[in-house]
C-alpha cells in the first residue's frame, strides 16, 4: 500500500510543523494572552478582598451604630420610665391633696349640720317641753280642777323627760 510507504517519509516533516505549530501557539498563549488572563485574575482577586475588607469594616461600622442605637434606646427608655414614674407619684399627691381637702370640707359641712341639728333638736325639745307643760297644765285643770303653775308644771315635765 502506498500510503503506508508514504509515513516514513512525511512523518519528519509532519513532526517538525507539528512542533512549530505547538511552539508558536505557546508562545502566542504563553506571552501575549497569560499575562493579560493571569493580571485579570489577580486584580479581580484584589477588588474582592479589598470589598470584603470593606464590606467588614462597614459590618464592623454598622455594629457600632447599632450598639450606640441600643444603648440610646435604652437610655431614653429609662428616662421614660422615671418621668412617668415622677408623673405617677405627682398624680397621687394631687390627688391625696383632694381627697383631703374634700374630707375636710366634708368634715366642715357635717360639724356644721350637726350643730344646726343640735340646735334644731334643743328647740324642739324646748317646744315640746312648753307643750308638755300647758298639756300639763290643761290635762290638771280639766281632771282636777286645780290650776298648777307654770314653774310646777316645768319641773313636773323635765322630771319626766329626765326619767324616761
Amino acid at each position: 500500500m502506498p500510503q503506508i510507504d508514504q509515513i516514513s517519509e512525511i512523518f519528519a516533516s509532519q513532526l517538525f510543523w507539528l512542533v512549530v505549530t505547538f511552539g508558536l501557539v505557546y508562545l502566542v498563549i504563553g506571552l501575549g494572552m497569560f499575562p493579560k488572563i493571569e493580571a485579570t485574575v489577580s486584580a479581580r482577586d484584589k477588588q474582592i478582598a479589598g470589598d470584603l475588607a470593606a464590606a467588614e469594616a462597614a459590618r464592623a461600622a454598622a455594629e457600632q451604630i447599632e450598639e450606640a442605637n441600643r444603648a440610646r434606646a435604652e437610655a431614653n427608655r429609662a428616662e421614660a420610665l422615671k418621668v412617668t414614674q415622677a408623673a405617677k407619684e405627682s398624680a397621687a399627691r394631687e390627688a391625696e391633696q383632694k381627697v383631703k381637702a374634700a374630707d375636710a370640707q366634708t368634715e366642715t359641712r357635717v360639724a356644721a349640720a350637726e350643730a344646726r341639728i343640735r340646735e334644731a333638736t334643743a328647740a324642739a325639745m324646748g317646744d315640746i317641753e312648753n307643750v308638755a307643760a300647758e298639756a300639763a297644765q290643761e290635762m290638771v285643770a280639766r281632771l282636777t280642777g286645780k290650776t298648777v303653775s307654770r314653774d310646777q308644771a316645768d319641773n313636773a315635765v323635765k322630771a319626766a323627760l329626765a326619767n324616761g
